[in-house]
């Protein structure tokens, strides 16, 4: 289902939309953008409410300081094995 919607925009964009769009493709165009941002604004937003989940949880102090992950990832690679194999 669709819905119509005003949108005020500056010329020059809805010109270089219409122009990468094509002949009646703005709505098209304008949805598909829209939706990346709302799909990487909900990703922002669950990342955000993530921090720090795992910090003070047992088995997991590997996670508590940037250094500390970057050690990790670096040991895992290195022993040649997969860690979500264990």
């Amino acid at each position: 289902m669709t819905m119509r919607t005003n949108l005020v925009l500056p010329r020059e964009l809805v010109a270089e939309v219409d122009r990468v769009a094509g002949p009646r493709g703005r709505s098209r165009f304008v949805a598909e953008v829209l939706e990346q941002a709302v799909r990487r604004e909900r990703q922002r937003e669950a990342l955000r409410a993530g921090v720090g989940m795992l910090v003070d949880r047992p088995g997991y102090e590997h996670w508590s300081t940037p250094d500390r992950v970057v050690d990790w990832v670096a040991a895992q690679r290195a022993g040649g094995r997969d860690p979500w194999q264990e």
